[in-house]
């Protein structure tokens, strides 16, 4: 079946309605507008209630953009753009002082934009500084404020494949550098702070593909030395297919939790581009960071508790209807130890009387891409256009659980249909309608 790539609508055009309900990594992020979340390489700053995510919008020239929520789940964008930069790559925010900054990458060195509120309109302040040593420039910005002595830091990774991290003076400018990563060629660079300890999170040099983000840690930022790398993923999920960006702390009435944020970018770090935000596992004792991967989350930023889907209806792909090549195998990590095989070509599985609740609704599907395999899936509601899987989720056959959503009737007169394109190996399991 030939892939229509129009009939997006069936999973993105209406999204805003059903993709408040979780955080999915990878999964193309609505914001209240109805419009598609483009806040690229940027970071989340809480004020009062509200949490102010900023980030460079690839679909207008890399200009910073910003957008507000309360829950971290619904995004509002602001009356953006409120400043007349344009390629500012990697934008972060700080409040040295009364006024309100962006610090970012312009012709790979650091520019700076000043204004009176965080969501005001931003002015240039000062021209482009070129950081030390060498007078070398840079690629990813990162930022951290150390609630020890409230002191913001800029964090940059030089083309001498060297990790800086300048301290910013009182008066906004980029002040002396008070430490540095030369382990390595890393980039994207982000600090998290736990127990008295600082974590710094890089990833590697590949460009716009994914590779295993690494973690290095000290217990002194100002002249202290850096001990690691130590994955904070498994090496060969790629950091979930993201780059860090930054690592937001979220201090509820219960626990704190951390959360990474991650682009997810598509071959060119453009509007396609997705993220990957999951919570981090802090081990003090062996002093390491390790990603919590969920397909679906949510957090409750008053306790800072995390939730999963905990109501799903599920239909095993064995019991479906199979049509053309489609057959049952053998399948060890398969819920029944049975899955769908052969799918590619006229091979299709059809879930018949699927319950939905009416509406744009999450839909989990249980399958997983071989490394060596070309393969990619695609899916149809009722028997409408068939899309592709990975337009919707850029996590997409790289874990064995890829939550989309489909616009499914109210009651059990729906069908989902699933099929394979590009190549062999892909074994379905099954799909899980989440339904809370």
């Amino acid at each position: 079946m030939r892939l229509h790539h129009s009939v997006l609508a069936l999973g993105v055009a209406s999204v805003a309605q059903a993709a408040n309900s979780w955080i999915v990594p990878g999964a193309a992020w609505m914001s209240t507008s109805n419009t598609k979340i483009d806040a690229h390489g940027g970071m989340v700053y809480k004020q009062g209630n509200t949490f102010y995510w900023v980030g460079q919008s690839a679909s207008h020239n890399e200009q910073p953009f910003m957008y507000t929520s309360t829950n971290l789940l619904d995004w509002t964008p602001t009356s953006n753009p409120k400043n007349s930069i344009q390629y500012m790559w990697r934008p972060k925010v700080a409040k040295p002082n009364g006024n309100w900054w962006i610090y970012g990458q312009v012709d790979r060195n650091v520019q700076a934009m000043k204004a009176t509120a965080i969501d005001a309109s931003y002015t240039l302040s000062g021209g482009k500084v070129t950081l030390p040593p060498s007078g070398y420039t840079y690629s990813d910005t990162g930022m951290f404020r150390d609630d020890a002595d409230q002191t913001w830091y800029l964090l940059t990774s030089a083309d001498h494949n060297t990790v800086q991290v300048n301290r910013i003076n009182a008066d906004g400018a980029v002040g002396d550098r008070v430490n540095y990563l030369a382990k390595g060629a890393y980039e994207a660079p982000g600090i998290l702070k736990a127990n008295g300890i600082y974590y710094l999170i890089v990833s590697g040099k590949t460009g716009w593909r994914s590779n295993p983000n690494q973690v290095f840690w000290t217990d002194k930022l100002v002249g202290g030395s850096w001990n690691g790398p130590v994955g904070i993923a498994p090496e060969a999920e790629k950091t979930y297919n993201s780059q860090n960006t930054f690592e937001l702390t979220v201090a509820g009435s219960k626990k704190t939790t951390y959360i990474y944020m991650g682009d997810s970018w598509d071959s060119k770090g453009g509007p396609d581009s997705n993220y990957v935000w999951l919570p981090i596992k802090v081990d003090t004792s062996g002093k390491k960071l390790t990603l919590e991967y969920h397909a679906q989350w949510k957090i409750d930023v008053a306790t800072g508790e995390v939730q999963v889907p905990s109501v799903k209806r599920r239909y095993e792909a064995e019991l479906a209807t199979l049509d053309g090549r489609a057959a049952i195998t053998q399948c060890e990590h398969c819920v029944s130890k049975r899955g769908v095989y052969q799918l590619n070509g006229d091979g299709v599985v059809r879930f018949g009387n699927v319950t939905g609740l009416g509406g744009l609704q999450w839909v989990q599907f249980h399958y997983h891409v071989p490394p060596s395999s070309e393969a990619g899936a695609w899916v149809s509601v009722n028997d409408g256009s068939a899309v592709n899987i990975s337009e919707l989720n850029h996590r997409a056959g790289y874990h064995s659980v890829v939550p989309i959503q489909l616009d499914l009737k109210e009651g059990s007169e729906n069908t989902v249909t699933f099929g394979t394109s590009g190549g062999e190996g892909i074994v379905l399991d099954g799909i899980e309608v989440v339904e809370d």
